[in-house]
């Protein structure tokens, strides 16, 4: 039997974003049968593989000695191997199963619901793919994608050094010409997730590094690839000199990585890193707010079966008012957010399968509202679902301590959701004055909601005024960026229900109707903030 959250993931995906409409027009047609049966058998590899061991791996933790990672994962991650995951949406000429990034979405959620220090891992490694497909030589691609693909290497994203984290422009890794295309680079990187472990025998590592020649800040960054064991079979001249102490993701391996002349491949053009790593970081900030989901079901999935036999009062605590309050709130929320994702990734699909460059936009407006509201609301819901629990959420017997402690640090990595706020913008709403946004809105007014096309109107007119004020002044902008995007996040994600209910109302209407009377005023009061804050 699929979980609820499968269940879910299929209506958003044949009958919300439409997906089997999508493949059939890109002649690569894949039925609502076929897409369940995907989401399904995804679904039965994270109830019975990962979840019933990801608290004991949260125990275990990742332990570090004399340089080597040991994980809790060898057997998952074989079994992670063996049933070709890796490999779902990856291309079919690198040996991938060539499936729309919506399907790797979901099992994104789903993985990620079961045990997020272990997805953790094939996450950056999809992101790795992604930045090697569009960035790498054919030769390249031919040596590093096809392992990868399979599962048989990892990926890991080196981007953040102890003096450059936001500002990559400071950063001071260097990569000295060996020629003949080599190089050898030299400097220490920080939070590198899943940067050593002992799953597989090779790791490949996508690191930010400054040429000899290269010009300050960051028009002076190179991408390059390095491996952990070079194609000679010698160990490369890399090494993991630690993992962090964390207060959540114990059994993902948070390393610092110091290359100390490790020989290395340049990847896309000299001093044109950044862009190309993007591609990279802009995957994972899917794969993150998706996160954010993922933990908001985690924590419904044990408050839900906590509620249902804690009796108190002659009854189950589901019975009784505030908690069904909590539980409707956890339940539409993650709902919201899950569907949010689907229609995020369903951009992706759009622009891949049928070359729609108006896609392409619309994705760059979603991704920073969805990895900032999504992982937002996931530690929300994780903090309630402890709620939910009354005291035993605060024992780590539970399971509920677990997922918000694994939940917190999701606002934080691939950009902090502050950043993300800026990004909107600064980078999207500015870039166009705004119109993809109203656009976007024109589509949410189109559903027959007064208090949805009431919400839409007013994120219109907070649009005009946010951009206005960055316009005047950007600190100002700036300050009311966050509100800005929460605001954005909240109408969005009532679309996303209103949308769900119009097509089965009697499955999702109440949870539409409990967002739309109880959530959605959330974004009046941000609407609010963001007057009284550019009136002071």
């Amino acid at each position: 039997m699929s979980s609820t959250a499968a269940t879910d993931l299929i209506f958003g995906l044949t009958r919300i974003v439409g997906l089997p409409a999508l493949t059939d027009r890109a002649g690569a047609p894949l039925s609502a049968a076929d897409i369940a049966q995907i989401v399904e058998e995804a679904d039965r590899f994270c109830r019975e593989v990962l979840q019933p061991n990801a608290q004991a791996a949260d125990r275990q933790g990742a332990v570090y000695a004399n340089g080597t990672v040991t994980t809790p994962y060898r057997d998952a991650y074989a079994k992670w191997m063996e049933g070709g995951w890796q490999s779902l949406s990856a291309p079919v000429e690198h040996g991938g199963q060539g499936l729309p990034a919506s399907l790797w979405t979901a099992m994104t959620e789903l993985g990620m619901a079961a045990d997020t220090s272990f997805m953790l891992g094939p996450l950056l490694t999809a992101g790795a793919i992604d930045c090697l497909v569009h960035h790498a030589t054919p030769d390249q691609a031919a040596r590093w994608l096809p392992p990868m693909v399979s599962g048989e290497w990892t990926g890991a994203m080196c981007l953040t050094e102890p003096n450059a984290g936001s500002d990559l422009g400071v950063l001071r890794a260097r990569a000295e010409p060996l020629g003949e295309g080599k190089y050898a680079l030299h400097g220490q990187k920080i939070y590198i997730t899943w940067g050593e472990h002992d799953c597989t025998g090779n790791i490949l590592y996508l690191v930010l590094a400054r040429l000899p020649d290269a010009p300050p800040g960051s028009k002076g960054i190179s991408l390059f690839a390095t491996t952990k064991v070079k194609a000679d079979g010698t160990r490369n001249a890399l090494r993991c000199g630690g993992i962090e102490r964390k207060m959540g993701i114990h059994a993902s391996p948070t390393c610092v990585m110091l290359f100390e002349g490790a020989e290395a491949e340049l990847v896309g053009e000299p001093h044109r890193g950044l862009p190309a790593m993007f591609a990279m970081m802009n995957n994972a900030r899917l794969g993150v707010g998706t996160q954010g989901v993922a933990h908001g079901a985690a924590a419904l999935r044990l408050a839900e079966a906590y509620a249902a036999m804690r009796v108190q009062g002659g009854r189950p605590i589901a019975d009784h008012p505030d908690v069904a309050r909590m539980l409707m709130e956890m339940r539409s929320v993650t709902l919201a957010a899950r569907l949010l994702a689907l229609e995020t990734a369903a951009c992706v699909d759009r622009h891949a399968l049928l070359g729609d460059a108006a896609a392409q936009n619309r994705l760059a407006l979603l991704t920073p509202i969805l990895k900032a509201w999504g992982t937002d609301r996931g530690v929300e819901t994780a903090s309630t679902g402890i709620q939910v629990h009354g005291g035993m959420g605060f024992v780590e017997d539970a399971g509920a301590a677990q997922v918000l402690r694994d939940a917190r640090i999701a606002p934080i990595y691939e950009g902090t959701n502050g950043i993300q706020a800026i990004d909107l913008l600064v980078r999207k709403l500015a870039k166009d004055g705004g119109a993809e946004m109203r656009a976007l809105l024109d589509e949410v007014k189109r559903v027959p909601d007064a208090r949805l096309r009431a919400a839409a109107a007013a994120l219109e007119a907070a649009t005009g005024t946010v951009l206005a004020a960055q316009g005047r002044d950007a600190d100002a902008g700036q300050s009311v960026a966050v509100a800005y995007l929460d605001a954005a996040g909240w109408v969005l994600g009532g679309w996303m229900l209103a949308r769900a209910a119009a097509e089965d109302p009697s499955a999702y209407g109440p949870a539409a109707d409990f967002y739309l009377r109880r959530l959605l005023p959330r974004a009046t009061g941000r609407f609010a903030e963001i007057e009284g804050a550019l009136a002071a």
